[in-house]
């Protein structure tokens, strides 16, 4: 965690690996979605990042996959609110016995859980980042967008 106290803005390249070193690194996520009839829906989650996407599982009958499944677009936040990242992008849906193996063998090993083997359906959430914001505090305002369109920016 970062105190917030830095006055002198990283550049932009600094910003991107300090994201990418913490999306390795944390555990857990903000998720929010929102349903077209009901609203905003948030919720924090395991994650895992493959180093082009990000990897969660939830129930399938939740709140979260059912809005998904509505509207796609969701916005991730790392729960820091003095080093923020805010990604923003399209979930894809892959039920437990469908998500690629790499990936959920992953997940498995990062949390000590396999969702493929729970009694009750999970579903597997992918999110390739389409823009990615990062800041500590007011003097990094500027400059918080470190993906544009998919790519980094550097």
């Amino acid at each position: 965690m970062h105190d917030g106290t830095k006055k002198v803005p990283r550049d932009l390249a600094e910003r991107a690996r300090d994201t990418l070193e913490r999306l390795g690194a944390e555990r857990d996520i903000w998720v929010s979605t929102a349903h077209p009839e009901h609203g905003p829906h948030q919720v924090p989650l395991w994650f895992l990042w493959d180093g082009r996407a990000v990897w969660m599982c939830t129930g399938a009958g939740s709140a979260t996959v059912r809005n998904v499944r509505a509207e796609p677009r969701v916005r991730l936040a790392l729960p820091d609110a003095l080093d923020v990242v805010l990604l923003q992008g399209e979930a894809t849906c892959f039920p437990a016995q469908e998500v690629p193996t790499e990936s959920a063998d992953a997940f498995a090993t990062a949390f000590g859980w396999d969702p493929r083997l729970e009694e009750a359906p999970q579903v597997y959430l992918r999110v390739v980042p389409q823009t990615v914001r990062a800041w500590r505090g007011v003097a990094e305002l500027k400059g918080r967008v470190v993906m544009r369109e998919g790519t980094w920016l550097r």
